[in-house]
């Protein structure tokens, strides 16, 4: 059918709400790690910033950093190329918001029949799908490569040749560890393989070594513990932005952290089943949309009154223990978590007594569809925080050893177990 006025308008806000979901997923992510890892490490954690008397947990931390970012003083070396030096945290953050453009949050919502809009899943839903994001994503050594040496500074030189370095080697095992999963898939196609993982099992139960392997390259490819050689503050200060400051450094930051959830969403689309909910295909999504809202809406209420039960037993046992404020955060939060319960029992009672139009399911089965790979995707981000705080840096001989020794000879024995057993596993 040829696109309808109204196409020209869902296009683009389709397209800006999946930037607004990668930007807002990183002040989130910032905060997550803040306080994962003081409760790794057993202390308090961000608590200092506050509005008047409320400081939430720390939330507050997050917009003084923006302030910080925003209004210090912008230095470029004397020695630097201004050009290079300028463009290499554009080329980073362009890379991040590029990538996650290709990679489908829910099925295709087609609302035509009822004169409504046709809503792709992703953004860029072409049917390279995942070369394309192989083809963008390797444009990030150019960032990389172009903020050491434009610095002007040995340290952030050796720190972009460390980075690249380890993003190019890891590139190769990656690449070859979803050929395996592509042989199954029989598609290139990011939503044809959450679809086929929908009518099957997910792609980690066929593929369990490739999922391993292309996790591993995630956590090089993104530069985090205990791949952060780039960055080793005992020995480069802080790599290849060492001289970069107010928001040409946030940009990197920026870039870090979207990199993060771009290696997620490919984690979650190829070997976690993508946008699918366990045991309810799209069709069937679709034909069960009230008894699924209706369950979705009970099992809400009641995870809101534990999690309410929880905060409040906190406030009971910590009271008086900050003198201030903080000793309420928990009846607050408790009182909030508590509206949020009440307000799904009463969309329940509404649910139930209502009949819901023809196009409910279809609508219902998006939105379901777009929570659901959120709830994988925000999963996988703890994965990568967890990791961080975890396990310690790996020496430049390791990292290099672990990509070419080893994971490379796996991805390649990947393949062959595949090309054998695939007459077996799907005949």
């Amino acid at each position: 059918m040829p696109m309808q006025w109204f196409d020209w308008i869902i296009i683009p806000v389709h397209a800006l709400t999946i930037l607004l979901v990668a930007l807002s997923l990183v002040p989130l992510l910032v905060w997550l790690e803040r306080k994962a890892s003081a409760y790794i490490q057993d202390r308090p954690g961000p608590e200092r910033a506050a509005v008047g008397p409320f400081r939430l947990a720390g939330l507050f931390h997050l917009i003084a950093d923006a302030i910080k970012m925003l209004t210090k003083e912008d230095i470029i070396p004397a020695g630097a190329n201004r050009f290079f030096y300028v463009l290499a945290p554009m080329i980073v953050v362009a890379v991040g918001f590029t990538t996650v453009m290709c990679v489908p949050f829910f099925g295709n919502v087609d609302l035509r029949a009822w004169g409504g809009p046709r809503i792709s899943g992703a953004v860029i839903d072409i049917d390279p799908g995942i070369l394309w994001f192989f083809a963008i994503a390797s444009l990030t050594v150019y960032g990389i490569i172009f903020a050491g040496w434009s610095s002007g500074s040995k340290y952030a030189l050796l720190g972009a040749m460390r980075a690249s370095a380890a993003v190019l080697s890891y590139e190769i095992p990656m690449g070859l560890s979803v050929i395996g999963p592509l042989m199954m898939y029989q598609s290139v196609n990011l939503s044809t393989i959450s679809e086929w993982q929908g009518h099957h099992m997910w792609g980690i139960c066929y593929q369990p070594l490739a999922a391993i392997i292309f996790t591993v390259c995630g956590f090089a490819e993104t530069n985090r513990v205990p791949f952060d050689l780039a960055e080793s503050e005992s020995e480069l200060v802080a790599g290849y932005h060492t001289e970069y400051s107010s928001m040409k450094f946030g940009m990197f930051f920026l870039g870090e952290y979207v990199a993060m959830v771009v290696s997620s969403c490919l984690i979650v689309t190829l070997f976690l089943g993508g946008y699918q909910v366990p045991l309810l295909p799209t069709e069937a999504l679709i034909a069960n949309a009230k008894p699924v809202l209706e369950w979705s809406l009970g099992i809400a209420f009641g995870l809101g009154l534990a999690l309410t039960a929880m905060f409040l037993v906190n406030f009971a046992s910590n009271v008086g223990r900050w003198k201030d404020w903080r000793d309420y955060e928990s009846l607050i939060l408790g009182i909030l978590v508590l509206g949020g319960a009440v307000t799904a029992l009463g969309g329940l009672f509404l649910v139930m007594a209502l009949q819901l139009p023809a196009w409910f399911g279809v609508a219902f089965a998006g939105l379901a569809q777009f929570g659901m790979f959120t709830a994988k995707l925000l999963l996988l981000c703890w994965v990568f925080v967890w990791v961080r705080w975890t396990l310690p840096r790996f020496r430049y001989d390791q990292v290099m050893n672990l990509g070419w020794r080893s994971l490379l000879p796996l991805a390649l024995v990947n393949i062959l177990l595949t090309g054998v057993l695939i007459p077996v596993l799907m005949p």
